[in-house]
């Protein structure tokens, strides 16, 4: 079977591998050596064993990089959502950008390494511009460092650099490794490329859990430390290129020899040129479109380029999985922050979710390789690498469905959609007695306002323009007052009912029109007191309130039990109990009167906390991992069995392209149809059942080959038509 074929030549290292491809791009073997590269030379081993003592500086350096990389990359759309206030459509668009740049880049390492600077060379050269990335992209996160301008410039040329670094070393490292071995040791060479791929998960595993909490449960400059998440990386980084030179002297290091992914593109590129060039009917026709390159390039050359555009071809389908896959950083991170994080023991930031993908493939591949795969095959069941790759597809398109499931049940406790000439207004009554609310030419509130009755909704205000001054009518105990107020359009209100030297008066104050961000809690005071209060509600947050039913602005606090609050008025300082202050809920504490040396207090919840568990992103999580194994693990096998030695690079650059496409798929997606979110997630889920459709059809008519046959076949063919040709010129020569 191919999938078994492919598994048994990709070695243990590709089962192990979750988020990193093999990219070693072969020599073509026809330039000789440029620069001064030193002769190949045996490294001291480790502890008597045939493994050199170079690649412990090789796979520390990859963890340390892994860990740089996704650390930073965890809290990167928090970044642009929090710190430079981006809506998320915005800051979805630019963390898919820098992922997709981050799979370009590879291309133009492997040709620096392949053709120019080695691999050695390049990977010191690009991990100093990789450093230099991350400490711009620390120092553009401290807030007292300029405006918002110089902190956008600063961190968006600090990911450019990063993504350039990343992306160029990624085709150099793992192959850099493989060239410590000497070719007699292949079974050493297959073990280490299993520990390289284990050093990327733990660093991508540990990163994505604690950088989130250096940026949620550290304070500086007053707010999340996003300096500090992204310092932190940064310093790995430079750890990683520290420990690499260290090494330097231990390290083989082989000369470029040119770069096969050039030489396939000149080919195709001059077959198209000479096919177009030679359009005219009476030319003869060609069998492949390909054979229009053989003035130029070897019959060898032709047949391999011929063999990898098959697998390309089939290729072109699987950009969709990587556009919903890598959403695990943006759009599930951004659910995450309207849900509820509090687990008991424990509560998680709403970016260190994505903890679980790298924890779920190291749990999910040797149950797949030595449980599921088996089991299907003892069924009979031909359970082929497109059938997998499928099936990876449709659990992918499951994850985001049960994500759209999730959405709307988090919609539920948002507040209402703002239409232009409509508002939304409530009534708090801080009398004590009911009170019943007329508002001019509006039919609400047909039922008398209880006293510190907490309203379970808002009611529509429906304007005649922009704005509009209403007449408002209060009645209590007999007593009729009027009040005019000015209502705008798209604005929320809480009419504030309150009694002053037996009558009534009242305010009209703005509320909180959505949600607090990243699952903060959000509170302000009405101060029902005869005199000025200040508040003290935390260690850090101070809040002064003025008498006689003022009220303060809102403030955003972590979600937590505030009941060490501190009132301080004229007549002494006194304990103010907030109690639970929940995520993404909008709460008005009004401050009724003090008593036994306590501030009583009443709380209304204006916007109602988050009630959807996080645990419910369990699901999607499980799939899309799931999916990954089943997909990319199975891809990467069957490409590789399925291309010529000297062009297994080629696809390797051509599956990292897939990735780069798929980040292109949201961005464009994010900015040009902005649309609800669950609708986006269904949106995604249909498009990748209509492509896994498409890619099962094409893989239907696919026929997989064995490379090494068909060069085989083509030594025999060229061999026979030599002959034939000898042949011939013997007749020639005889007649």
């Amino acid at each position: 079977m191919v999938g078994d074929k492919a598994r048994g030549e990709m070695n243990a290292f590709q089962r192990n591998e979750s988020k990193e491809t093999l990219f070693t791009f072969i020599s073509a073997g026809d330039d000789p050596p440029k620069g001064d590269f030193p002769v190949r030379k045996k490294s001291p081993k480790l502890c008597g064993s045939n493994y050199p003592l170079s690649i412990a500086f090789i796979v520390v350096n990859e963890f340390c990089e892994r860990f740089s990389y996704y650390g930073m990359k965890a809290v990167l759309t928090l970044y642009f959502l929090s710190f430079f206030h981006w809506d998320e459509n915005l800051s979805t668009a630019v963390y898919h950008a820098f992922s997709a740049l981050c799979y370009f880049t590879p291309v133009i390492g492997a040709i620096m390494a392949d053709s120019w600077l080695g691999k050695y060379k390049t990977i010191i050269y690009l991990s100093i511009v990789y450093v230099v990335g991350h400490l711009i992209k620390s120092v553009g996160a401290i807030p007292s460092l300029g405006n918002q301008a110089v902190h956008v410039i600063l961190s968006m040329v600090g990911l450019f650099l990063i993504a350039l670094g990343t992306g160029g070393i990624k085709p150099c490292v793992s192959a850099f490794g493989g060239d410590q071995f000497e070719e007699e040791h292949t079974s050493e060479r297959s073990k280490f490329f299993s520990i390289f791929y284990l050093s990327i998960n733990a660093g991508s595993l540990i990163s994505t859990f604690v950088t989130p909490v250096l940026r949620g449960d550290v304070k500086c400059f007053g707010e999340d430390c996003y300096a500090l998440a992204f310092g932190v990386p940064a310093a790995l980084m430079v750890l990683a290129l520290v420990v690499f030179i260290a090494g330097s002297g231990l390290y083989r290091k082989t000369p470029p020899q040119g770069n096969i992914l050039l030489e396939v593109c000149k080919c195709i590129g001059f077959a198209i040129k000479n096919r177009l060039k030679n359009r005219s009917r009476q030319i003869p026709k060609r069998d492949h479109w390909l054979d229009w390159a053989s003035e130029k390039y070897s019959k060898q050359l032709i047949g391999e380029v011929k063999m990898v555009t098959r697998v390309l071809f089939l290729f072109i389908p699987l950009p969709m999985f990587w556009a919903l896959f890598d959403q695990q950083g943006s759009r599930w991170t951004l659910q995450a922050t309207k849900m509820n994080a509090d687990f008991g023991i424990y509560v998680l930031q709403p970016d260190q979710m994505q903890f679980l993908n790298p924890l779920l493939i190291l749990v999910f591949i040797p149950i797949f390789d030595l449980g599921l795969y088996p089991l299907i095959n003892m069924c009979k069941f031909n359970f082929t690498p497109i059938r997998k790759m499928a099936t990876g597809m449709i659990l992918a398109g499951m994850a985001f469905g049960l994500a759209a499931v999730i959405e709307v049940k988090i919609n539920e406790t948002d507040m209402p959609q703002l239409v232009p000439e409509e508002s939304l207004i409530r009534v708090l009554n801080l009398a004590k007695n009911p009170v019943q609310v007329t508002v001019q030419d509006q039919d609400l509130f047909q039922q008398p306002v209880e006293a510190f009755q907490n309203p379970t909704e808002y009611s529509k205000l429906i304007l005649n323009g922009e704005q509009q001054s209403l007449h408002f009518t209060l009645q209590h105990q007999g007593l009729s007052l009027a009040f005019n107020y000015t209502v705008k359009q798209k604005s929320v209100y809480s009419l504030i009912v309150f009694e002053t030297e037996e009558s009534l008066s009242s305010h009209l104050i703005t509320d909180l029109e959505a949600k607090p961000e990243n699952g903060l809690a959000a509170v302000r005071f009405i101060n029902g007191l005869s005199q000025d209060v200040n508040l003290t509600i935390d260690s850090k947050r101070f809040i002064a309130v003025q008498k006689n039913y003022s009220a303060s602005e809102y403030s955003l606090l972590q979600r937590d039990k505030y009941n060490n609050g501190k009132c301080l008025t004229e007549t002494g300082e006194f304990t103010l109990e907030l109690g639970l202050l929940d995520f993404g809920a909008s709460y008005t504490i009004v401050i009724t009167n003090v008593s036994g040396g306590a501030v009583k207090t009443w709380k209304s919840e204006d916007i109602k906390a988050n009630n959807v568990h996080m645990a419910w992103q369990l699901p999607q999580y499980l799939l899309i991992s799931a999916g990954e194994v089943m997909f990319s693990i199975t891809g990467l096998a069957f490409s590789y069995s399925q291309s010529p030695a000297s062009m297994k690079s080629v696809l390797q650059a051509g599956w990292l392209l897939t990735v780069a496409v798929g980040n292109t798929l949201v961005l464009v997606v994010a900015q040009a149809a902005p649309m609800a979110q669950w609708a986006e997630f269904v949106l995604f889920t249909v498009l990748l059942f209509a492509v896994c459709i498409i890619f099962s059809i094409m893989g239907y008519f696919y026929v997989s080959v064995d490379p090494e046959d068909l060069e085989e076949k083509e030594e025999k063919r060229e061999t026979s038509s030599r002959g034939n040709m000898i042949n011939l010129v013997t007749q020639k020569t005889k007649l």
